[in-house]
């Protein structure tokens, strides 16, 4: 194997801004600023999720952020800060590697992930545990 996860997190964590979850719970009320939650849907039903985070599953966010894709999503070219998240920090570190190698900007991820978040005590709101 070339470059086993270890090593791509840590090149992603290198390059990219990384804020822990009080530094982004500050940003929550910016109006500037978009959470992406990239936690798997079944994830974000039985865990909850922070209030008014867009959700992005991990394989549509290429095609997501690139105007010239088909499936586009407009906030992406909003002008706005991105925060990234997942579960416990590794896919947001990727994802915002990648979004920022697209040239998204600015981006940043969440270290810890959502467990970091709700560990800190940080606004959640309940899933829909009923899926």
């Amino acid at each position: 194997m070339k470059k086993g996860y270890r090593e791509l997190l840590d090149e992603a964590n290198a390059e990219i801004e990384v804020v822990s979850p009080e530094e982004a719970a500050g940003l929550l009320e910016d109006e500037g600023t978009i959470f992406i939650d990239l936690r798997d849907p079944r994830e974000v039903d039985r865990d909850g999720r922070i209030p008014g985070a867009m959700h992005v599953t991990r394989g549509m966010l290429e095609f997501w952020i690139d105007p010239e894709s088909p499936y586009h999503k407009p906030f992406f070219a909003s002008g706005k800060s991105f925060v990234f998240f997942c579960a416990g920090g590794w896919r947001s570190a990727l994802a915002t590697k990648t979004a920022q190698d697209m040239g998204l900007s600015p981006v940043k991820h969440i270290l810890g992930g959502y467990t970091a978040w709700k560990a800190a005590g940080l606004p959640v709101e309940p899933g829909d545990k009923k899926k």
